[in-house]
């Protein structure tokens, strides 16, 4: 009789311990930034949008984004792993470059972030390393496919504009790669990644703000913000987010109430 009572109670406690007995609350989808700086967290009186975009949802953010990278050194630094990594199933990651990903690897001056020019299989090898460089496409479309392999949704964002009131006449004359990540979230494809073309928002929004206001945005150059204008390009993004813009995305369920309405 004690050995059979031993059994039980021995039994009931692994039971309650057991993995499967266990009850384990499912986190809320966090959502990654991968980008440069004008999507990283700065200083010296300058900003990227990243660090405002949580005033705005209601998810959590992490911003991985970091000055000076592109496509290729995000990649070839083990950024884009390091995000695969932390990613659960519903989790949403939003990647936007372009700012430094011009250039040319063949030259004996490669600086280690000039993608092979083209968009698709095209490869280039850099004149400074021996290195086999890929399109920007190559990358992105990668990384975006090693997210959803882990259960994430993607948003393939376009690179923000340059001060659009340089001079105090607006010009905005996209970048090619505006054009190339709207191609990446094509060719990805599959219901699980989508596009938003977070160039063309901050272009209306700073149609709308005027010349003053906008050039007040730029303290130090056309291409890095002031804190209030990261906190601007953050809305512009919810903005397009929220009026499915570029047509709906899986962030646009977490978009806080109201929603910020910087253009049209």
């Amino acid at each position: 009789m004690f050995l059979q009572t031993v059994i039980t109670v021995a039994l009931a406690a692994g039971a309650q311990c057991s993995p499967a007995a266990a009850r384990i609350e499912k986190r809320a989808p966090t959502v990654y930034l991968a980008g440069d700086s004008t999507t990283a967290k700065t200083s010296g009186g300058l900003d990227g949008w990243g660090p405002y975009l949580s005033k705005y949802i209601t998810l959590p953010v992490t911003n991985k984004a970091i000055s000076g990278r592109s496509a290729r050194s995000f990649t070839n630094e083990g950024r884009f792993t390091e995000i695969e990594r932390s990613l659960v199933s519903g989790d949403i990651v939003i990647i936007e470059f372009g700012h430094n990903d011009g250039g040319s690897p063949n030259s004996a001056s490669d600086n280690g972030r000039s993608n092979c020019p083209g968009t698709g299989p095209e490869v280039c090898k850099s004149g400074k390393t021996g290195e086999t460089v890929y399109t920007f496409n190559y990358y992105i479309e990668k990384a975006a496919r090693s997210f959803i392999a882990k259960g994430a949704s993607v948003i393939l964002a376009s690179q923000t504009p340059k001060n659009t009131w340089q001079g105090g006449k607006f010009s905005s004359e996209p970048s090619r790669y505006v054009g190339y990540m709207a191609q990446a979230a094509r060719n990805v494809g599959g219901g699980k990644v989508s596009f938003v073309d977070h160039n063309q928002a901050v272009v209306q929004m700073y149609a709308r703000l005027g010349s003053a206001k906008v050039n007040s945005l730029y303290p130090k150059d056309a291409t890095h913000t002031s804190p209030e204008g990261g906190d601007l390009v953050a809305q512009a993004f919810v903005t397009a987010t929220a009026r499915d813009y570029n047509g709906t995305t899986p962030l646009k369920q977490y978009v806080s109430n109201p929603a910020p309405k910087v253009f049209g």
